[in-house]
């Protein structure tokens, strides 16, 4: 289980969401999405794991950005995919 000395936090940096209307992926695809997640490395807009593509976490693994929060009003929390677990 991460905590808050996850290895990981130092790849956070301060990022402004690439497409904040929507997953980047299904956009361009036209296929749906369920909740938003950024990723704290680059950026990126992915859909969360209950959407169908679950883009945020193949994001994640492969661009090795493990560290991510949700878009959605009022969430505040971030999740670290390599760990499974909040951070």
């Amino acid at each position: 289980m991460a905590t808050e000395r996850d290895p990981h936090l130092s790849m956070i940096r301060d990022v402004t969401a690439r497409t904040p209307e929507g997953c980047e992926e299904c956009l361009r695809l036209g296929t749906p999405w369920v909740h938003l997640r950024l990723c704290l490395t680059c950026g990126h807009v992915g859909c969360c794991d209950s959407s169908p593509l679950r883009h945020a976490r193949a994001h994640a693994f492969a661009e090795e950005h493990p560290i991510m929060e949700p878009m959605e009003p009022g969430e505040d929390w971030r999740w670290c995919f390599v760990h499974e677990a909040l951070v």
